[in-house]
């Protein structure tokens, strides 16, 4: 069982680390993750007494440290009201604590200045001074709070009085900065799942009523008026209006809908009035999925993730270590207290690891965040780093790189038959099937169909249907039933995908049926290739003249014919190897391929439900194409993060350096946490900048 808990007021990335390692030790607690950026803590429950459990999570969170609030859900607006007004009360405080200081410096009695230094050093200080004493009663020494309350406190002991209020102000400030950033961004993601509607309009025999989407049941009607909020999957019954489909798909052109046409929620219905019958409820709507899904995304960890949580439990100490070393060994030695002790002060300000825990889970943050603008739901950090790392892209033809809209484009009938009696027997074969070509050939048929005509029906997988119509045995399907009863038959010629009938042992004919090339499946093709994608193959269990024809269309390098749902999962394990592979499908067949490959990818405008909630990577329309952007995307991610800890490391190791020999202070050293810490921060906002897509100019 797994349970949401929201916090505020979370500063220290470092803190829910070490807190997130504390609820994980708790009897009952099968796993946990805390998202600083998002503030919430994901407990996975394996005790039957969830209740009580959670009750200790709670009280595990409250006693680590009493700066961090549980959100109550109710009172949600009332907090962070109260947030905002703790926020302008530290900005004036902070003001005239700066102004105290400045004054000081020209006071003319010297236990006046002390005084007023002093005074000035606890108005900003005085918070960060109660965390560190509070988190030594708690038993955690070695975070940010007492690596500053030390530092300053003994710039103040060593009379570097200007230094100590300037390092204070200057990590204060940087703080504020810093938080302004992370806020930034979460609203920016927040804003993502901001798309799903509070009500809708039902309506019923006698009324029309505004309800809470829990109420709604599957086949009510609801009406969708002028400016609303599509608020479940449904399909109209009534009415014409056109769409805004950006907050689903990424794409802000408008999309023109009427009787019979299917609307995902959270598009918006701008002009016209849609009366619709509900396809699926909130628990099941599309809308519900989005916004679960940019929710728990950052709780999958990529392993750079994890192994800068691992370096900085190791790091503070080491750092600190070394800050104790470099002051009494020297002194030990016959050295200035002061001097070195000074030196070693500075070197404790630059330990602190935030920098590293705060950039990096915000880059993928961003990462994710920017994809989902795009129309691309990618389920985890780990999984940017899969997509940035794909060599090889496999398709699945059906449904993704064609339209899956089977025409009938030849019908050809023995000389003991005539086109009728074919298309009319597979027709009725056929009428029990939801599959596309199924569908194609009843509508072709486009007559009504007697099912008491039909009998013992029964689909033989991978080969058709035997069935009995008109009180005689027949066998509908590909050639390899036909063998299969050693039938004799007249094999078709044309490219198509071909559906055999025979009656009473006997060939009657046989049906072709095409699938159209989608437009955007030759950018799609021509974008991975620009990406980097080195190999891009095909997956179909057509034959092999079809799948030759679509492969040299579209400029595929390989392709794979006849294969079944198990047969694509043996390739693929035939083809994986050093190379890293993303599978892009979108029925229910390939949801065992999608669960084996290194990244699976749905298309999630047309995929099965099965599909879109095996796959690891979601496209909300049906282009191919998206796969390069969620590709480029990854990629920009992995740069930046990997800019950031460069940045940070080489600055932290040189200020470090700077500091034993004595050619630096305090000063540079606050730079090199909170101010790298802000840069990067602000260098992994640049993640979320999504250009417009560019015309491809390979495009047909």
């Amino acid at each position: 069982m797994k349970k949401l808990i929201k916090l505020t007021r979370i500063h220290c990335a470092g803190c829910a680390v070490n807190l997130e390692d504390k609820i994980k030790e708790i009897e009952g607690v099968q796993n946990a993750s805390i998202d600083f950026l998002t503030k919430t803590v994901t407990v996975d429950i394996s005790s039957k007494n969830a209740k009580e459990v959670l009750e200790n999570v709670k009280n595990t969170i409250i006693s680590f440290d009493s700066s961090i609030k549980i959100v109550d859900t109710s009172q949600e607006e009332k907090q962070e009201r109260r947030e905002k007004v703790k926020k302008i009360i530290d900005i004036v405080r902070v003001a005239v604590a700066l102004l105290l200081a400045v004054s000081a410096i020209f006071a003319p009695i010297n236990w006046l200045k002390i005084s007023m230094f002093v005074v000035s050093y606890l108005a900003v200080a005085y918070e960060i001074i109660f965390l560190a004493f509070y988190n030594i009663f708690k038993g955690k020494m070695l975070d940010e709070n007492f690596l500053m309350t030390i530092a300053t406190i003994g710039a103040f002991v060593l009379v570097e009085y200007i230094e100590a209020i300037a390092v204070v102000f200057l990590y204060t400030i940087g703080e504020f900065l810093e938080k302004l950033a992370v806020e930034k961004s979460r609203r920016r993601v927040k804003s993502l799942i901001s798309i799903k509607a509070d009500v809708a309009n039902l309506v019923t025999d006698f009324e029309e009523t505004q309800v809470s989407l829990d109420v709604i049941k599957k086949n009510d009607i609801i009406r969708i008026k002028a400016g609303e909020k599509v608020p479940l999957d449904c399909v109209v019954i009534e009415g014409k209006s056109s769409l805004n489909t950006s907050a689903i798909t990424g794409e802000s052109k408008e999309v023109f809908v009427g009787e019979g046409d299917e609307l995902l929620s959270g598009s918006i219905n701008i002009d016209g009035v849609l009366l619709c019958r509900v396809l699926k409820t909130e628990k099941e709507s599309t809308v519900t999925k989005i916004i679960e899904m940019v929710e728990t995304a950052t709780k999958n960890k990529a392993s750079t993730e994890k192994f800068i949580t691992k370096f900085a439990k190791w790091y503070t100490p080491i750092v600190v270590f070394c800050a104790i070393c470099l002051a009494f060994i020297p002194w030990a030695c016959g050295e200035s207290i002061a001097v070195w002790g000074y030196r070693a002060l500075t070197f404790l300000v630059v330990s602190c690891p935030c920098a590293l825990v705060i950039s990096i889970p915000l880059g993928y943050f961003a990462g994710i965040g920017a994809s989902a603008r795009k129309g691309i739901l990618v389920k985890g950090a780990s999984y940017i780093d899969l997509l940035a790392g794909v060599d090889n892209v496999i398709f699945d033809k059906t449904g993704t790189l064609t339209y899956g809209d089977f025409e009938v484009s030849h019908i050809h009938a023995e000389e003991n038959s005539s086109p009728e009696e074919v298309l009319e027997l597979i027709a009725y074969a056929e009428s029990f099937s939801n599959h596309r070509i199924a569908k194609s050939i009843v509508k072709k048929y486009n007559k009504s169909i007697n099912t008491a005509w039909v009998n013992d029906y029964k689909e033989v997988a991978g080969l058709g249907v035997e069935v009995e119509l008109f009180n005689e045995e027949c066998l509908v399907g590909n050639a390899k039933l036909l063998e299969k009863h050693q039938i004799k038959f007249t094999q078709a010629k044309e490219i198509g995908t071909v559906v055999y009938i025979a009656k009473s042992q006997e060939f009657l004919g046989y049906i072709i049926v095409e699938d159209k090339i989608k437009e955007d499946s030759y950018s799609a093709v021509s974008a991975l290739k620009n990406v980097g994608v080195h190999t891009i193959s095909m997956f179909t269990g057509d034959n092999e003249e079809i799948a030759k024809k679509v492969s040299g269309e579209l400029g595929i390098d390989k392709y794979y014919s006849g294969l079944m749902p198990e047969g694509k999962v043996e390739m693929l394990k035939e083809l994986s190897g050093h190379k890293q592979i993303a599978f892009v499908g979108d029925g229910i067949n390939d949801a065992p391929v999608l669960a084996s490959v290194d990244v699976g990818v749905s298309m999630g405008g047309v995929a099965s439900d099965v599909a879109i909630e095996t796959a690891d990577v979601v496209l909300m329309t049906d282009k191919p194409s998206q796969l390069a952007d969620a590709i480029k995307i990854s990629k920009k991610t992995k740069r930046i993060i990997l800019q950031n800890i460069i940045f940070i490391m080489a600055t932290k190791i040189a200020v470090m350096v700077l500091s034993t020999l004595g050619i630096t202070g305090m000063w540079l050293a606050i730079f090199a946490d909170v101010g790298v810490c802000l840069l990067t921060v602000l260098n992994s906002l640049r993640a979320m900048i999504v250009k417009k897509k560019e015309k491809n100019k390979n495009a047909k």
